[in-house]
């Protein structure tokens, strides 16, 4: 597993779907990303990974969360081509962004998934606003954890986009039993 709490490499795609143009993190900084790392005959992809990456998609707003399909084929290279990965996306109704991890010559295991460290899908991986990866998980993930991870990265950047980079104010709090109000 690629060590937590250091920046995120750069993915290497040999071509993006659901998209006009490439992605890059570094065009994605000042916004969560969550990564799903998947193939389309995956099983637990299929049945939770997949689902829980358009669930997010959902629930977050797209100013704060961008959820990318990472789709790393290391198995049945021959069926899992681009134009099959198309026709699963739309039957699928996949609508976010997904990239094709490149291929590499020497290996059945894609660029992307050796760079991550991932062991296989599914797999997420969840980066904050600057870039640093907050999480690495290989497998199914509860769906309350993924939402209390994000939840927690977009708090943090809360301040920071409201007030800059490292300055803290104090904010007097009026509170009862019930709320606090700002």
């Amino acid at each position: 597993m690629l060590a937590l709490h250091t920046p995120a490499p750069e993915w290497k795609i040999s071509k993006w779907l659901n998209t006009a143009k490439p992605i890059s993190l570094e065009h994605l900084r000042g916004r969560v990303v969550v990564v799903y790392a998947f193939q389309m005959l995956c099983p637990g992809c299929v049945s939770h990974g997949l689902p829980q990456a358009k669930a997010i998609r959902e629930a977050f707003s797209e100013a704060d969360v961008t959820v990318i399909g990472l789709h790393t084929v290391f198995e049945h290279h021959d069926v899992m081509n681009e134009k099959a990965l198309q026709t699963f996306l739309h039957e699928y109704r996949i609508r976010f962004p997904v990239g094709i991890d490149q291929a590499d010559a020497a290996s059945d295991i894609p660029l992307s998934m050796q760079m991550y460290r991932l062991r296989g899908t599914p797999s997420i991986l969840i980066i904050d606003r600057e870039g640093v990866l907050r999480h690495h998980h290989f497998g199914q993930l509860d769906d309350l954890r993924a939402g209390a991870m994000i939840g927690e990265l977009l708090s943090k950047g809360v301040d920071r986009l409201e007030y800059g980079n490292n300055e803290k104010r104090n904010i007097d709090r009026q509170c009862d039993e019930n709320t606090c109000s700002a």
